[in-house]
């Protein structure tokens, strides 16, 4: 039996509405409306994600509020878009890849869990976490080098940046003849450590959580009380993925904030700059281990929010790319 026949059910099952899998996506429809849906929430949460990182290289502490304000004030409101260019440019491919492995993984380990015998609930889990890992390292190789010239334009207005940029072609071009290749995946590793568990953590806990929320739609002799509508089904998407995107941002924070540091260095005298451990040593010299949770309140945020607007859209977006619409 399939993950999806599973989930559909009958009345003494959990009602959870059918999943959408690859076999049943039109691929260029996906892809294609994926790119505009994806690069319209990335634009709009832009500026927290810029706030968060200039929080996140400044020697002192500041509170997202004044780090906003002191943007807006002596830079104009243009700077909390500044590098959103390179970003977007990035945010194609990276999302492709990041859809791509997802659903060809979650539907190939989801049919041989099924097959293994494992409980319909176990074979989700493991699928979506085996899912949200692949979809992480794949993501990560456009990603990093995305992340490193898009976060020199945030931070060059910043004491950490020693050097000017005109644009992110221009940030390209003094990485390579500085660093070469490998200064655009610095932190590489880093992001694989931060993304690759936390995603199978946030996709196994989705997966989890929506199947907790659709069990207490039983009645006490185990009939579903009710068949959710789309807005309800959305609002269950929406909540899990607040609470598990919040509660990645907290665990990870540490090691992004040293990722986020690594990054904008320059490579100067130190060809590749210095090591994650002197990154932590600075850091706490400089603020205690609190250092390592500066931006925590905007990465928060944008994390939940992020989740939220995106596990929303991603689920839209199947529904609107599926092949036989009235199944649906």
């Amino acid at each position: 039996m399939s993950l999806g026949a599973a989930e559909e059910g009958s009345e003494k099952e959990i009602h959870i509405p059918a999943e959408i899998n690859w076999e049943m996506l039109d691929k260029s429809k996906f892809f294609f409306l994926g790119a505009a849906m994806f690069s319209g929430v990335s634009a709009g949460l832009y500026p927290v994600v810029l706030i968060k990182t200039r929080q996140q290289v400044a020697q002192s502490e500041l509170s997202a509020m004044r780090t906003g304000y002191s943007i807006l004030r002596n830079e104009g409101f243009r700077a909390l878009y500044r590098g959103v260019g390179t970003s977007l440019m990035g945010t194609v491919p990276a999302r492709a890849l990041y859809m791509g492995a997802l659903e060809v993984t979650k539907s190939y380990v989801g049919t041989a869990t099924v097959r293994l015998g494992f409980p319909d609930a176990t074979a989700a889990a493991i699928a979506n976490a085996a899912a949200g890992l692949s979809a992480a390292v794949a993501a990560q190789l456009v990603w990093t080098p995305v992340d490193v010239v898009s976060q020199r334009l945030m931070c060059q207005s910043g004491k950490a940046s020693m050097c000017r940029y005109t644009n992110g072609v221009d940030v390209f071009r003094q990485i390579m003849r500085t660093d070469g290749v490998r200064g655009l995946y610095r932190g590489f590793g880093l992001s694989i450590l931060i993304y690759a568990p936390s995603n199978a953590v946030w996709w196994a806990s989705y997966s989890a959580a929506q199947r907790t929320v659709w069990k207490n739609n039983e009645n006490g002799n185990g009939d579903v009380a009710y068949k959710p509508d789309s807005k309800t089904v959305m609002a269950v998407q929406g909540i899990s993925a607040a609470m598990a995107g919040g509660a990645s941002a907290l665990i990870t924070m540490p090691l992004d904030t040293i990722k986020t540091r690594l990054q904008v260095l320059e490579g100067g005298e130190e060809k590749h700059g210095p090591t994650v451990r002197q990154t932590f040593r600075n850091l706490v010299k400089e603020g205690g281990l609190m250092a390592c949770y500066r931006g925590l309140g905007p990465r928060w945020a944008s994390m939940s929010m992020s989740a939220t607007t995106m596990i929303t859209t991603y689920e839209c977006l199947k529904r609107l790319s599926a092949k036989n619409q009235e199944a649906l």
